[in-house]
């Protein structure tokens, strides 16, 4: 099945330390903003969601992997499906081809939340390995970021960048 991810997934190795997947390759979502306002249900902080504009200049740039129907639930406990995120199909494209994947959004929304740093790294790193344009990975480094003070945390999350 057709996994679009948007976020912190995009990394594949915050992704592979997670579940099974094989990269097809980075996909656009037409139509969506990409936002960090999803209220962690865990540390409060705020995650990746994609708001829909309706306006077709609008995009978002995620990575577009292909995992087994039998990791989707492992991948629903890690993003805290129906908890904070729900499901939906998008249809995203890679090079003027079409492609219907599931993604998730946000349900547990507040615009004022800051991500982390480490959080708002995973996303800078999978932009980065995806080689997105240099624009798209400066729009997302100027979103501003907290430190966390769990630093037995920050350092679990950036360890697997070592």
């Amino acid at each position: 099945m057709l996994y679009f991810s948007f976020g912190s997934n995009m990394s594949e190795k915050r992704l592979l330390r997670r579940i099974t997947a094989s990269r097809i390759g980075v996909a656009t979502l037409s139509g969506h903003q990409l936002c960090f306002r999803k209220r962690s249900e865990l540390d409060g902080s705020a995650k990746c969601d994609i708001q829909e504009t309706g306006h077709q200049e609008d995009f978002v740039l995620g990575v577009l992997y292909d995992i087994d129907k039998a990791q989707k639930p492992i991948l629903d406990k890690y993003e805290g499906l129906g908890s904070g995120y729900n499901v939906k199909t998008v249809s995203v494209t890679i090079n003027n081809k079409s492609f219907d994947a599931f993604t998730y959004y946000a349900t547990s929304i507040d615009a004022s939340l800051k991500p982390y740093q480490w959080y708002k790294r995973h996303v800078l790193e999978g932009a980065r390995e995806n080689n997105m344009p240099e624009d798209y990975i400066q729009h997302i480094d100027k979103i501003p970021a907290l430190v966390d003070i769990n630093s037995e945390r920050r350092e679990r999350e950036l360890s697997i960048y070592a």
